[in-house]
């Protein structure tokens, strides 16, 4: 065996995707407590190197993971219940009267949104650091809880008035609020911060508990051979504390309001396109900076995982705008990006140690690519585009180059099996003669199979494929509002028989 293929084979791995949402739990959702740890175990069981999750900041309206309240703040409905029970922040009989939602296949946001504040407010008043707190906080906890706020200030302040202001005006969008406020004046800002002080610290304290739990779960994994790919967002949110702190990064006129939002163009799936309606960077001023706030963005992101997956990754080179206030894509035009500039700078202040996916699908160009060829960093070959049977594809497994990651398919997909199920019958056709199918039984394991054994250096899997889940288990359909990011796994799905053939298949591909 030469030198250079044995360097080869031992590059290849595979992982599972899963939402942290989608981890069982007794309390709604998913949470950094011991299903989490239970389901890292399985993993390692199973032979497998990464756990790949979606991005972990607060949920806003719509409940997407990719429109956030804050690209640096931790979701709060993640922070474990029974940790805090443990901790004596919270008591069994706390939990009396709250309704965490009665489906375990199913996360019932409203139900969270309505109670799950009120039991962290609990747990907030007990551990000490509330104005109203009847007992005193440990004093080592104290410490801890100063250190972290000072260390993380420069994006926590803002993001935790954000949240108690939003609070005040009934869940009102920034854009809506005093024009004071909204201008953010810089009285009236200092005079917030001491008037809604608790409130603000109550913030502090949510995230604080999420970064040491979350802190837990990943040394936790690293123990295990198991590494974390996180997700970041190319965007953020118009109503965020990002955008309402930070204006001059976008594209706002002087109130504030946005110039152009972001989306897709129409196309043969959408016919007026994909209104996504984030706001649109001001790149000029980025660079002006040396891209400050994306290298803090990206910073912090190596800090929560040791993977990043960069969402969008076409918006880097050229990205599309659409009039504010368009009903739909139709009328947008493509603007160039910052291109090469933003990861030179990237790999100049981090150097090349940083691990990076470029989400790089759908339509793309010729200056698209060249972009991700030369960052170096690895695309993605999703194995559910493979079989158009009118052309000739990029996603066939022998076309792949070693540096990429292969998905049978994402968040955004069907799940493997809903796919072959529903898919027309030429593409169906196609499949069947390219995998040699010959029959439906563990349909989404023949696909497994073929993605396993490809050259692509990471496999990842998501844990709906594994399980041969239909359509019921789709994690989010895109363009579609309602009914999405609430598929849960069943707590009793990850056997070991499921792990033992996971390690069987991952071994026989060269991938533990």
């Amino acid at each position: 065996m030469s030198k250079k293929t044995e360097k080869t084979l031992k590059t290849r791995r595979s992982g599972v995707l899963l939402p942290v949402s989608s981890i069982p739990s007794p309390y709604g959702i998913g949470t950094f407590g011991k299903e989490a740890f239970n389901f890292i175990d399985f993993l390692s069981k199973a032979g497998q190197s990464y756990w790949q999750i979606l991005p972990l900041g607060p949920t806003s309206y719509g409940d997407s993971p990719y429109q956030s309240f804050s690209t640096f703040a931790g979701n709060p409905y993640f922070i474990d219940i029974d940790i805090l029970i443990e901790r004596g922040f919270l008591k069994v009989e706390d939990l009396k009267g709250f309704d965490f939602g009665k489906d375990p296949s199913c996360v019932d946001y409203e139900k969270l949104y309505k109670g799950r504040f009120k039991l962290l407010e609990i747990a907030f008043r007990n551990s000490g650091l509330s104005s109203k707190s009847s007992n005193s906080a440990d004093p080592a906890y104290v410490k801890r809880f100063a250190s972290f706020i000072k260390t993380n200030a420069w994006w926590l302040d803002d993001y935790a008035l954000f949240m108690a202001l939003k609070n005040v005006h009934d869940g009102q969008g920034f854009n809506k609020w005093p024009d004071n406020e909204r201008l953010r004046d810089k009285a009236t800002i200092e005079k917030c911060m001491d008037k809604y002080d608790d409130e603000v610290n109550f913030y502090r304290f949510l995230q604080f508990e999420f970064a040491i739990q979350w802190a837990e779960i990943k040394n936790y994994a690293h123990q295990k051979g198991v590494e974390i790919i996180g997700d970041i967002p190319i965007y953020v949110a118009y109503d965020s504390a990002d955008t309402w702190a930070n204006p001059k990064l976008f594209q706002f006129d002087k109130d504030n309001v946005p110039l152009g939002v972001a989306g897709c163009p129409p196309d043969s799936f959408s016919a007026t396109g994909q209104l996504w309606g984030n706001p649109l960077y001001d790149w000029p001023y980025h660079k002006k900076t040396g891209y400050e706030w994306w290298m803090k963005r990206i910073s912090h992101c190596f800090e929560l995982y040791d993977v990043v997956r960069i969402d969008h990754f076409r918006g880097f080179d050229e990205y599309y705008s659409i009039p504010y206030g368009d009903p739909t894509a139709e009328f947008g035009h493509w603007e160039k990006g910052p291109g090469y500039d933003l990861f030179k700078t990237m790999k100049d202040k981090f150097g090349d140690s940083l691990r990076v996916i470029a989400e790089d699908l759908g339509f793309l160009t010729p200056s698209v690519l060249k972009l991700v060829q030369k960052t170096g960093f690895p695309g993605m070959k999703v194995l559910q585009f493979a079989f158009d049977s009118r052309e000739e594809s990029d996603y066939l497994p022998h076309n792949y180059p070693h540096n990429c990651i292969v998905y049978t398919g994402t968040h955004d997909n069907e799940t493997t099996r809903g796919w072959y199920e529903t898919c027309n019958s030429k593409d169906r056709a196609f499949a069947k003669k390219y995998l040699d199918i010959h029959t439906r039984k563990d349909i989404a394991w023949i696909f497994i199979r073929s993605a396993m054994a490809s050259v692509a250096d990471t496999c990842v899997i998501p844990m709906q494929d594994y399980l041969n889940l239909d359509d019921s288990a789709r994690i989010n359909t895109p363009s579609v509002l309602g009914g999405n990011w609430q598929w849960r796994l069943s707590k009793d799905a990850c056997t070991d028989e499921l792990a033992q053939r996971m390690y069987d298949m991952t071994k026989t591909y060269g991938r533990i």
